[in-house]
């Protein structure tokens, strides 16, 4: 064993448009005794197109106990590691923060590379407030579970910030719509690469866009706005306005719809509290 340890380095790398890499990342990235990846193959693409030589190893999910072992093992040896994901920043949404936990644990240093981050990258372009926001990552596969982690995101105030897979996400935005009303938001697809979108409306208007496609390829990131404020005092609230709708000859369903819409609240929300007025 040398005297002095290595360092892990976290090198945010491009999202897709291979130029979107700092010089400092190049350098890390030739220096570095090894880059521990997601998908080997992937970073090859990147450090063959900037020239680069250095070993790659694979860290990803279902290898990261043991592979995780090895890799400290080499910078405790005194050899530098580079961590990468295969886009953007480490340790969003990937094990790669566990690699840092166990680094730290064991006293070695960590030091981060910034660059390209989606959340980031969606959120700069979205036109919604950037002053507070939650970054959510990925919601629960099935229905169920997706419409109660909403549920209890309803009344964040924040801008939310959720990565979807592409198959998921016409539902995704119908269980968003349903459980958090038809907020402003933005959709972010395939983020700097050749067929990049970038689109902004309400949940609905999102999801019946990406409804009409036959298939929709790439990464996502949904950009959603928070919960409205309450109403000042004096206005109209949900109860009251409800009742005037269906006064006016709305049917109850309109009238849910048209009072989530006014006062930014899910449609079930406006349900409860009328049901509640009613009993």
């Amino acid at each position: 064993m040398t005297e002095r340890s290595g360092t892990l380095y976290v090198v945010a790398t491009p999202l897709g448009n291979l130029e979107d890499v700092t010089l400092r990342a190049l350098r890390v990235l030739r220096e570095a005794r090894l880059v521990a990846c997601e998908d080997t193959r992937r970073t090859a693409g990147l450090l063959k197109a900037h020239g680069i030589s250095t070993p790659t190893t694979s860290y990803y999910e279902h290898n990261e106990r043991w592979k995780g072992t090895q890799i400290l093992d080499v910078i405790r040896k005194g050899g530098d590691v580079a961590l990468v994901s295969d886009a953007g920043t480490p340790g969003i949404s990937d094990p790669g923060y566990r690699l840092v936990r166990d680094a730290r644990a064991q006293g070695l240093a960590v030091v981060p590379v910034p660059g390209p981050s989606a959340v980031v990258a969606a959120l700069s372009v979205a036109g919604l407030p950037t002053d507070r926001f939650l970054f959510v990552g990925f919601l629960p596969s099935r229905s169920g579970g997706r419409r109660a982690a909403l549920e209890e995101l309803a009344a964040a105030r924040e801008t939310l910030v959720f990565y979807e897979s592409p198959v998921r996400v016409v539902a995704s935005l119908e269980d968003m719509r349903q459980a958090l009303g038809d907020r402003p938001a933005f959709l972010c697809r395939e983020a700097t690469k050749l067929h990049e979108e970038y689109r902004r409306g309400t949940l609905s208007e999102l999801r019946a866009h990406l409804a009409e496609r036959k298939e929709i390829r790439g990464e996502i990131v949904l950009v959603v706005a928070g919960a409205a404020e309450a109403p000042p005092s004096g206005a109209e609230t949900a109860e009251a306005l409800f009742a005037r709708l269906t006064s006016e000859g709305r049917t109850r369903r309109e009238a849910v719809k048209e009072v989530a819409k006014t006062l930014g609240l899910p449609a079930r929300e406006v349900y409860r509290r009328v049901l509640q007025d009613e009993e």
